[in-house]
């Protein structure tokens, strides 16, 4: 299970960066198409690269709440759920232990 939440991580990471450099060359491509300077090319390429960039943080915030449904789903609990667990059962045993 967790090998299959790395890969699709993974796979939305790469996603992202190629969306990224896709983005770049775009901006190079149309900068010479369209004779701009090298000024208003480079604000264009800044900002295509702030478009990837924001959209790779929405992919990666979308693939980490899909990865946290499937979890859910198939019934593993968090961390924090587990960390709570362990500490009911410590609490337990001192009281167990205490009798």
């Amino acid at each position: 299970m967790l090998e299959i939440i790395e890969k699709t991580l993974l796979t939305a990471l790469g996603a992202a960066s190629m969306s990224q450099k896709k983005a770049e060359e775009l901006g190079q491509d149309l900068k010479q198409r369209l004779n701009l300077s090298e000024e208003e090319g480079k604000a264009l390429v800044d900002k295509l690269k702030k478009n990837a960039c924001d959209k790779q943080s929405e992919l990666e915030q979308q693939a980490m709440d899909e990865v946290k449904k499937a979890c859910e789903r198939i019934g593993l609990v968090s961390r924090e759920e587990f960390s709570t667990l362990c500490e009911r059962v410590s609490q337990l045993e001192k009281q167990q232990s205490a009798d």
